[in-house]
């Protein structure tokens, strides 16, 4: 003081000989012109002080001639593009998950599957599927490991397979007297066309197998081939002894393999909307339980006040002298009627934003009095009394301005408010109710910040609903932002 410091650069070191010259460059300002005087500076070298001498500054008044240099008027406020944010690394973010969930989905359940050597088998013709069998089973190396036991066996299987999908559907869990008798019934019946020879063949394999299976008998290699070799042939016996498919029995089983697949596709998409629902239901719960339901809910759905805390503010001067606060957004200088006796007193300027959802008012404005002693060169300084009358008077009024505008049930309470930067001043702040309608209303809380100056009186309004958890933090750091020098002088007017 009485000058300002702007800014202090970094402490720059050279050597000189033996010696280190430690030197730091101060930014000062001082927008009045005269002679100030810059007092001793204390400075602790090793626990010691030292100090620094006096220094006179004067401070000039810088001459313009209007005749070559015009004077313009102050050029209107105009929209600027507002700056990029993050906004788009979130949505590359939130695309990504989206590709890649839909991918797995793609890959686990809608794409169509290279099919293992058993499924192509099992989707061959019954027929078919028994004479790869059979060939399967020639390959085998039962009979040289003397596996009788499981030659058997694997060739009983395929018959009777073969004969439970076109014959008898039965023939699986038959015995073999019941399986013989029952294509003996079906042969006098004329249902199958097999012959005499082709069914005793099979009862004589089948109990040949039953006595090895049972009974521990051992053939030799010769005719368990011999055997394999009648099967081969008796499967093609069978498959002649059929009747040839209706066109109405092809319909049907077309039919059939068309539901089949309506049911396939069916059920892959349960499969999908399920997985898709469960993940978003686990995502919404693991947001919720980290960040709160509440939260989430007002992310998703949207909330202004949310929005308003969460985006990017600004910090700017307003008036003069300025107020220096941070906002969600710019105030605009809004039009203020002053009553014709009071225009020639009194000069204000009003910066607000009202957010239309949310229901946030932010006030900002200076009051600039024109006192007429001082008009006459007579300069009167306001006691400490005397402001604090003014700022509980100036409270007041607006106290009564909110009833006009349909506040109700307002508590009061008062104390000091100190910024930051020490600016001390008055702070009345409560609770209110707003009457929405006949039947409901809607309570609200305010604060109302007053400084004092000789001739300046700042005022801050910041109004929002009760039941706002995001406001209330808007508040909060709109109230730690605030900075200002009250006790400032006004610029005057010189027009």
């Amino acid at each position: 003081m009485p000058l300002e410091a702007v800014e202090a650069l970094d402490i720059d070191t050279t050597k000189k000989d033996s010696k280190f010259l430690l030197s730091r460059i101060y930014k000062l300002t001082q927008f009045d012109s005269g002679s100030y005087t810059i007092p001793r500076q204390k400075i602790i070298i090793d626990e010691k002080p030292f100090f620094t001498d006096s220094l006179q500054v004067d401070v000039n008044t810088i001459e313009v001639d209007t005749t070559k240099q015009k004077l313009y008027d102050i050029k209107p406020i105009i929209e600027v593009q507002k700056s990029g944010s993050n906004w788009w690394k979130w949505l590359l973010a939130i695309i990504a998950a989206i590709v890649l969930v839909a991918f797995l989905l793609w890959w686990f359940i809608w794409r169509k599957k290279p099919l293992t050597e058993e499924e192509e088998i099992a989707l061959l013709p019954p027929y078919d599927r028994a004479k790869l069998a059979l060939q399967k089973l020639d390959e085998s190396q039962y009979l040289i490991r003397s596996e009788v036991k499981e030659y058997y066996s694997e060739l009983t299987f395929i018959i009777r397979k073969y004969l439970d999908e076109k014959v008898y559907d039965r023939a699986l869990e038959s015995t073999t007297d019941e399986l013989i008798a029952r294509l003996q019934l079906l042969k006098e019946g004329n249902q199958v066309h097999l012959t005499k020879d082709t069914i005793q063949n099979l009862q004589s394999i089948l109990k040949r197998a039953d006595l090895v299976k049972f009974a521990k008998s051992a053939p030799d290699t010769a005719l368990a081939e011999m055997d394999k070799a009648t099967i081969t042939k008796e499967v093609d016996a069978v498959k002649a002894s059929l009747p040839e498919p209706t066109e109405e029995e092809k319909l049907l089983d077309q039919q059939y393999k068309e539901a089949q697949e309506r049911k396939k596709k069916r059920r892959k998409i349960v499969l999908t909307v399920a997985i898709s629902l469960f993940l978003i239901v686990a995502t919404i719960v693991g947001f919720g339980i980290k960040y709160g339901f509440g939260y989430v809910k007002d992310t998703i759905v949207g909330h202004e006040s949310k929005e308003l805390l969460e985006g990017e503010w600004v910090e700017s001067a307003y008036g003069f002298p300025p107020i220096y606060i941070e906002t969600p957004k710019v105030l605009k200088r809004t039009e203020v009627e002053v009553p014709k006796e009071y225009q020639d007193k009194i000069k204000t300027s009003l910066f607000r934003y009202l957010a239309s959802e949310s229901g946030i008012d932010i006030q900002v404005s200076t009051t600039a009095f024109n006192n007429q002693s001082e008009q006459a060169g007579e300069q009167q300084q306001m006691s400490d009394e005397e402001k604090a009358q003014d700022l509980l008077k100036a409270s007041e009024n607006y106290l009564k301005k909110l009833e006009t505008q349909g506040a109700q049930d307002i508590t009061v309470k008062r104390e000091q408010f100190i910024t930051p930067n020490a600016a001390a001043g008055l702070k009345t702040f409560g609770s209110m109710n707003f009457s929405l309608d006949e039947n409901k209303s809607e309570l609200a809380n305010y604060i109302i910040l007053l400084f004092r100056a000789e001739n300046i009186r700042q005022q801050i309004v910041l109004v929002w609903r009760g039941e706002d958890s995001y406001a209330d933090d808007i508040i909060d750091r709109i109230l730690d932002s605030i900075e200002l020098n009250p006790d400032e002088p006004v610029e005057e007017d010189k027009e």
